[in-house]
């Protein structure tokens, strides 16, 4: 499985940090790192908003593989061109096992694949789900800054939710590395 990264308007530096946060997830657990395919799209300018953009740049990287499965994980400003390019990718016939939101705050996340959400507080989290969210969401608990929630995913503790068993189900308390681990776990399993 190929994991789509699409990051915001930021410096390169924080993009850097978070792959190598999930790098060293994948290392350091019993998935081989060769089963994961980490594609970071090159953000240039506004480009990160542009869905036609990122299609191209998945088109060049997995153009004989379309039916491979892949997962977008976007952030911020990379999720209103990812969350297009999911849908238009899909539409052309590629295979979205998963698209994750991290703390794209504003942005409506529709798609015929799962969609999570992840927040660096609960009133972001909580005024996101009317835009859409799928069954397993995150929250950061205590909140950090928006832009912790890139630079290091494995110091931010939280809380994940899973909706489909409502809102009285109680959270469970995690990080957001391991959140993201789970889910790519649960895909990679299915």
């Amino acid at each position: 499985m190929s994991i789509i990264i699409c990051p915001g308007i930021h410096e390169p530096k924080l993009t850097e940090n978070f792959t190598s946060s999930l790098s060293a997830l994948f290392t350091d657990t019993s998935t081989s790192k060769n089963s994961v395919d980490i594609l970071i799209y090159p953000t240039v300018g506004y480009s990160s908003l542009s869905a036609f953009h990122i299609l191209q740049f998945l088109s060049d990287r997995l153009g004989n593989e379309q039916k491979a499965p892949v997962m977008f994980i976007s952030f911020s400003a990379g999720v209103v061109g990812a969350i297009a390019a999911a849908s238009l990718w899909q539409i052309l016939g590629g295979y979205v096992k998963a698209f994750i939101a991290i703390d794209g705050w504003g942005v409506p996340l529709v798609g015929n694949f799962p969609i999570h959400r992840m927040s660096h507080d609960y009133f972001t989290h909580w005024s996101s789900k009317i835009l859409g969210c799928g069954h397993n969401n995150f929250y950061a608990d205590p909140p950090v800054e928006h832009l912790d929630m890139w630079r290091s995913p494995q110091t931010v503790q939280g809380w994940w939710v899973d909706l489909s068993v409502g809102e009285s189900q109680l959270p469970k308390r995690l990080s957001a590395i391991e959140f993201l681990y789970m889910l790519f776990m649960r895909y990679e399993e299915n």
